[in-house]
């Protein structure tokens, strides 16, 4: 099929981006960067956008700046930029692991980091870091620019804090200590399938025992989070195949899972203790 007609705008700068998104948000005015998720909807005609915003000629967003506490990741960086570490140490090669679990190669040379974000899919690989990292989102209108924590800014199944004319210029990454150790582990039924559960793992060890914990679960609920319960059930225990399964099975217990005609509450939950006992796994080795 073919999406609907509609009127394609091409700006230069963000001020002009955000003052046509705000004059044609009203028509249902989207914005269109990578276009891996927008395009295809359009195209069966599930959304039918009177105005398209498009921002890929505003240079200025396709930049990554690391300013030494935050890595902040403009609306245009694609997939394919975090192939790659962009910072050195465990940080870096995590976001590289990440990045390969996103879809396929095609979709990843031309989708976009702030898309992701955007578009707010539960089984997101990005969504998942933003939410376990407490990243920031910086969202401009011509209103102005405020900045949304990630806790706040993932509010559904695709749905988010942004109003309907503003655009996320940047999503912030704070920089974790150098010695903080990462996992990553998702299941999805084939390579580049939507993940069904997923999990990010990092903590740093004081004297053999593991501080300042975060367990993050993504794909298995409306909207990934940290689970608290599984962080303090960690707090203070030497890294082990015990502590890791105790953390896994309180993570399960802790989601509000999703069902549909695959998968029950069960399986799901079955799912968040194997992924978040995998992830410990690999942080801690």
């Amino acid at each position: 099929m073919k999406p609907a007609p509609f009127i394609r705008h091409v700006p230069r700068t963000v001020g002009e981006a955000v003052r046509i998104l705000g004059e044609v948000a009203g028509q249902d005015g989207r914005v269109l960067a990578g276009g891996q998720s927008l395009v295809p909807i359009m195209a069966f005609r599930l959304a039918r956008p009177a105005h398209l915003v498009d921002i890929n000629e505003i240079e200025e967003l396709g930049r990554i700046r690391n300013d030494g506490a935050m890595l902040s990741i403009g609306a245009l960086v694609r997939h394919r930029a975090f192939h790659k570490p962009v910072v050195p140490g465990p940080f870096g090669a995590m976001l590289a692991q990440v990045a390969r679990h996103i879809a396929h190669y095609p979709i990843r040379t031309r989708g976009t980091f702030c898309g992701s974000i955007a578009h707010a899919d539960p089984a997101s690989e990005w969504c998942l870091v933003a939410a376990t990292l407490e990243a920031t989102m910086v969202a401009e209108s011509t209103r102005g620019a405020r900045s949304i924590a990630a806790k706040d800014f993932f509010q559904g199944i695709m749905t988010t804090a942004l109003k309907e004319d503003e655009l996320l210029t940047e999503v912030r990454l704070p920089l974790p200590p150098g010695d903080t150790k990462f996992g990553f582990n998702e299941f999805s039924r084939r390579a580049g399938d939507f993940a069904m559960a997923a999990a990010l793992a990092a903590f740093r060890l004081q004297g053999g025992k593991i501080v300042e914990a975060r367990i993050g679960v993504g794909g298995a609920e409306a909207r990934p989070r940290r689970i608290a319960e599984a962080e303090a059930a960690l707090h203070g225990q030497a890294p082990s195949d015990k502590a890791f399964r105790a953390a896994a099975a309180v993570a399960a217990t802790a989601i509000e899972p999703l069902e549909d005609h695959q998968t029950d509450a069960a399986y799901r939950r079955d799912l968040v203790r194997a992924v978040v006992r995998r992830a410990l796994e690999q942080a801690a080795s």
